[in-house]
């Protein structure tokens, strides 16, 4: 198969160069200035027991190329929407596209656009961008996907994705696991962002019963939606998040405190949207969208 991977960021350019190192026909999708640089340069891919540059495929949206058969897209969501735009002219009507973003509302715009041709991803891995050097902090390095339709994930595309370095498995419900690992994440960046502390500090300062209240608070909204969180999923989640001394929190408060472009819409807005859609009370993350908001630049 010919893969599209859509940006060569932490995600993209961990998992497209795992897909390259097993023999893959992987070509990446990139901003000119980051062609430039991999064209000249290579990507650079660190691990915890490698260290290596590949040569790799790129091309930008000026470039034409015929359509890719499975489109991998990598990018935050604060890029989501113009990458949508940017990856149409690679992709015809037998292309299957996985998305590996958190939250569900990039599930929906692409499902508008490409109707049956989307599959559900979930990623697991802890990876940072340095320049235009990939860091892949840990060996954790998983990918499952599953189906969005009746019909089963594609035997090719599941070759193609199964690969060494990547734990890759099949979801019999894929959006059930989208949703545990959304109302996780919202959970932690509601507690992180609305004490402005890592878990840990929180704890120090007496705010278990809060922490708690948060998880059960957003939990209930998947709840309701349909999709209630799994036993072990709502028992890691309370594990992280009430472990003494933890220094965890999530990269949507990373970024607000740095000052940079944050999925707060995607992750919190979002399902703050759905919440009262479904006359789900949500005190605590109502507050925290306040919080945020009312501190963003003009």
């Amino acid at each position: 198969m010919r893969i599209l991977v859509v940006g060569a960021g932490a995600t993209g350019g961990a998992f497209g160069t795992l897909l390259q190192e097993a023999g893959r026909d992987v070509t990446f999708l990139v901003r000119e200035r980051k062609a430039e640089a991999l064209r000249r340069d290579g990507l650079r891919f660190v691990t915890p027991d490698a260290d290596r540059t590949h040569p790799v495929q790129v091309i930008t949206t000026t470039d034409t190329a015929p359509a890719f058969d499975l489109v991998l897209i990598t990018v935050k969501a604060t890029a989501f929407s113009s990458a949508v735009i940017d990856v149409h002219p690679f992709i015809d009507a037998h292309a299957r596209i996985l998305p590996v973003l958190n939250g569900m509302a990039h599930i929906d715009q692409l499902q508008a656009a490409y109707p049956g041709q989307v599959l559900g991803g979930l990623a697991r891995i802890v990876a940072t961008l340095d320049g235009d050097v990939v860091h892949q902090k840990t060996s954790m390095s998983s990918l499952m996907v599953g189906s969005l339709t009746d019909a089963p994930v594609a035997d090719d595309a599941r070759d193609a994705l199964d690969v060494p370095g990547i734990d890759f498995s099949v979801a019999d419900d894929v959006v059930g696991a989208l949703w545990d690992k959304w109302a996780f994440i919202a959970a932690a960046s509601v507690i992180n962002c609305l004490f402005h502390a890592p878990v840990g500090r929180i704890l120090d300062a007496g705010g278990e019963g809060a922490i708690r209240a948060a998880i059960d608070e957003l939990e209930a909204v998947a709840a309701r939606s349909g999709h209630p969180v799994s036993g072990p999923a709502h028992h890691q989640a309370v594990a992280l998040l009430t472990e003494p001394g933890s220094s965890f929190t999530t990269s949507l408060y990373r970024d607000l405190t740095a000052g940079l472009p944050s999925e707060v819409d995607h992750i919190l807005g979002d399902y703050a949207l759905r919440a009262t859609a479904l006359q789900q009370p949500t005190p605590l993350l109502d507050l925290t969208l306040i919080a945020i908001r009312a501190n963003l630049p003009d």
